[in-house]
């Protein structure tokens, strides 16, 4: 897995316009495209205004009051996604179609609304299906719908809370002895209803990831893994307690990938800090439920998480 995340401050060589040209060509190189050095240097700029546009955002989110921060939050993602998008497609953005959200909710309900229920639909064109497509290869999302109580169920640093406030936590801490070798607690067996060699097929067959073997004893599972780690929808960060974790639920859906999740969280957020401004205000002065110390947690995350999650595809391309 990649080295822990250093703040804006990971982002510096970004800023400079000979790296940024450098990076895209060899981004290009890789995808075998022609008129490498032309297209570098013409998206060159625009990646780093992306970026640098993102960054304000991200900054004016931290003193900003929290009735707003969601519409930060959410625009500086945007940008930060935007920027990512030319690494990997030189012509983006070529059609107005991606240039929508790509998602869309339901009008909410005026009396016993909850966000834990609330919805959110992938529509057939926009940037989240784009993006989606084009960074994580998940396809054919139009029409699928998902909750907002189960996509905060796929963000690590929210577990502590799902155990104060549901008595169940949703990640189970993992350690790397190095590179190649994890330590999972053996709870996990239990959690997911398998034994070790069941858990070694789930793990090559539903996450790809190449194993040599995977010793059991009473406390943990030691798994040796063939090739290094540089991404996995398996194992995770904690940006908060600065360790890497699993989930306690086995299932893997489109849903897994957190940045898939900050867009669809904070796009939600952000359309009802815009438009639904009576219930908006009511749940930030009365805090009546669960909703507002799980809404407050992930904002509070999100502006140091959203960035993380965005270096991280950018280093891996670095790397790649």
């Amino acid at each position: 897995m990649s080295n822990y995340y250093k703040g804006w401050s990971s982002f510096s060589c970004f800023f400079s316009a000979e790296y940024s040209q450098n990076f895209l060509k060899k981004c290009y190189r890789n995808l075998h495209i022609s008129d490498i050095d032309s297209k570098s240097y013409q998206n060159c700029y625009p990646f780093m205004y992306f970026l640098e546009h993102g960054k304000l955002y991200y900054q004016q989110a931290i003193s900003a009051p929290m009735s707003i921060q969601p519409i930060l939050l959410f625009y500086g993602l945007v940008h930060l996604i935007k920027a990512c998008l030319l690494t990997i497609d030189p012509s983006y953005p070529n059609s107005t179609s991606v240039l929508a959200h790509g998602v869309s909710t339901r009008k909410l309900k005026k009396q016993q609304y909850l966000f834990f229920q609330d919805e959110i639909k992938i529509q057939k064109n926009g940037l989240f299906t784009y993006m989606a497509e084009k960074m994580f290869g998940c396809k054919n999302l139009e029409g699928e719908k998902v909750k907002m109580g189960h996509l905060f169920n796929q963000v690590p640093e929210l577990s502590d809370l799902f155990q104060a406030l549901e008595g169940k936590a949703t990640f189970l801490k993992v350690n790397f002895h190095n590179p190649n070798i994890i330590l999972i607690p053996n709870q996990v067996l239990d959690l997911y209803f398998m034994n070790s060699n069941h858990f070694r097929n789930y793990l090559e067959r539903n996450h790809g990831i190449q194993l040599e073997g995977i010793e059991e004893n009473k406390t943990e599972l030691t798994v040796r893994l063939l090739e290094t780690l540089n991404q996995s929808s398996f194992i995770k960060c904690d940006s908060r307690e600065r360790t890497y974790v699993i989930s306690t639920d086995k299932e893997k859906t489109f849903f897994s990938n957190e940045m898939l999740c900050h867009y669809l969280i904070l796009y939600n957020l952000s359309m009802i800090a815009r438009y639904e401004i009576e219930w908006w205000s009511e749940l930030l002065k009365t805090m009546p439920n669960k909703d507002y110390p799980f809404i407050e947690t992930f904002l509070q995350i999100a502006i140091e998480k959203g960035p993380q999650l965005i270096y991280q595809f950018l280093e891996n391309l670095a790397k790649s």
